[in-house]
């Protein structure tokens, strides 16, 4: 079996968040369950010069963008047993160092859906039998297969699965352009239109063999109005071909015991650097030297969805009333990053912020804190928690998403970290309490930690889903 897996950006090439690690990691776990998995993505200019000297070329195509005929230059890479395919058009992605947020992301991420089916008789007599397309950005493909492609006798057998791995971010534009930039005629406007707009998320979901969501409770959440941004109707309607699997980490580059990031490494069975990370972070971020002091962890993108909301709401409380510490990494709104300097100017000494992201001291904030916080209002997935259990920090998380999907309250003396329900700073509080409790408890915590860390979030469990699901497809025929 042969898998394709298009994405905007994947690791180790171009990175801005979730989506690169997915299409970095699960490709080569498919690889070790012998399946021919690739990666396409776009050759952007901000590529590191180590990385594009990596790269062969292997010829150059012309691709049809409504009217225009566009340049496509196709690229060839590995990267941890894995082939990358990277397409050139220097108009489209000679950006400097931004991915998204052009006026014409709408034509840019067109061209990049109808290349990667025009380059597929131009791979050396490679074929996928699977394309696995992810978020707004390449769901046009399965449209586009569907209206141009569908009836070509070497398209014909090839399946597409469509991942959401946020569906808040729907790919919206007006039907003005939907001629002019995506080339879609009258005949084939309906697979786009919604809503009284073009939304490409919706076509996707249309037009794929599959849907998957990145775990089992978010594809449960987004059939409701309250998670599905809108397209509840659509996935109400095709609910019989959506799927929740659970993403993976990478347990090799998050990886305690290796990781030279940390201050010293330690692992589940020989725990002890584990308090040398905790010194040193309290010392990178000005925080009094107390071994004892639980220390709380937040490494997030300062957002409402996050639940920074109620941090805000019951921070003040929970640091005037015990004697926790806080350090903070991540960026994002304004009154957020404001809240959380504010909240460091109050409490010198117990609370450390960083308003930046930097992958080494988000590696070191999991290493030193004893208690992690993810109190998302949303969460499809989740990566943090996963990791912050890798490295031995007991998660807090709202019961929603990946979150309840990959943390079990340890309240019955079995699970993996502390959980709420509602959507309440009150709640929120009663958790982190719970979690600080817990952490009195000097060897029923050492148990609880060493739970954490044998946790298995590897790639393993998700790329058997992923494989049975491309084998019920390739059945179909």
């Amino acid at each position: 079996m042969k898998v394709l897996f298009a994405a905007s950006e994947a690791l180790p090439f171009k990175s801005s968040g979730g989506l690169a690690e997915v299409a970095g990691s699960l490709p080569p776990a498919l690889r070790r369950r012998l399946i021919g998995a690739r990666v396409v993505m776009p050759l952007y200019d901000s590529i590191a010069p180590e990385l594009r000297e990596s790269m062969t070329f292997l010829t150059h195509i012309v691709v049809p963008v409504a009217w225009r005929r566009q340049y496509c230059g196709i690229f060839e890479a590995h990267a941890r047993g894995v082939v990358y395919y990277l397409l050139d058009n220097q108009y489209y992605f000679k950006r400097g160092g931004q991915i998204y947020g052009f006026y014409d992301d709408a034509e840019r991420f067109a061209f990049f859906s109808r290349a990667v089916l025009e380059i597929l008789p131009h791979l050396g007599g490679w074929k996928p039998d699977v394309i696995h397309c992810n978020d707004w950005q390449t769901a046009l493909l399965p449209v586009y297969k569907t209206a141009f492609y569908g009836r070509e006798p070497y398209y014909r057998d090839i399946k597409t699965v469509f991942t959401i791995h946020n569906i808040e971010y729907q790919g919206k534009y007006s039907t003005d352009i939907l001629g002019d930039v995506f080339g879609l005629d009258g005949l084939h406007r309906s697979l786009v239109e919604y809503d009284r707009c073009v939304n490409l998320m919706k076509g996707g979901i249309e037009c794929a063999d599959a849907v998957t969501t990145v775990s089992p409770t978010y594809a449960e959440e987004i059939l409701t109005p309250w998670y599905a941004h809108g397209l509840e109707t659509i996935l109400g309607l095709r609910k019989y071909k959506v799927t929740g699997i659970l993403n993976g980490i990478d347990t090799q580059g998050y990886d305690p015991a290796t990781d030279s990031a940390l201050a010293a490494n330690y692992s589940a069975q020989a725990p002890a650097g584990k308090a040398v990370c905790k010194a040193a972070l309290q010392e990178r971020f000005g925080l009094e030297q107390s071994p004892r002091a639980p220390l709380l962890g937040i490494v997030s993108r300062l957002a409402g969805h996050k639940g920074v909301d109620l941090l805000k709401a019951g921070l003040d409380e929970l640091l005037n009333t015990g004697g926790a510490q806080l350090v903070v990494l991540g960026t994002g709104e304004y009154q957020y990053e404001a809240f959380f300097r504010g909240l460091a100017a109050r409490f010198p000494g117990r609370v450390g912020v960083l308003i930046d992201f930097v992958p080494a001291v988000s590696r070191q904030i999991y290493a030193g804190c004893d208690i992690f916080l993810m109190p998302s209002k949303s969460e499809p997935c989740g990566l943090a928690q996963m990791i912050a259990l890798r490295y031995g920090a007991v998660p807090v998380v709202r019961e929603t998403g990946g979150l309840k999907d990959s943390i079990q309250d340890s309240g019955a003396g079995d699970g993996n970290g502390f959980t709420f329900a509602d959507y309440d700073a009150g709640e929120l509080l009663r958790a982190i309490r719970r979690a600080l409790q817990g952490y009195a408890d000097e060897a029923g915590w050492r148990v609880l930690v060493k739970r954490a860390m044998e946790c298995d979030f590897s790639w393993g469990k998700s790329a058997g889903a992923y494989i049975k699901l491309y084998k019920s497809l390739l059945a179909e025929e």
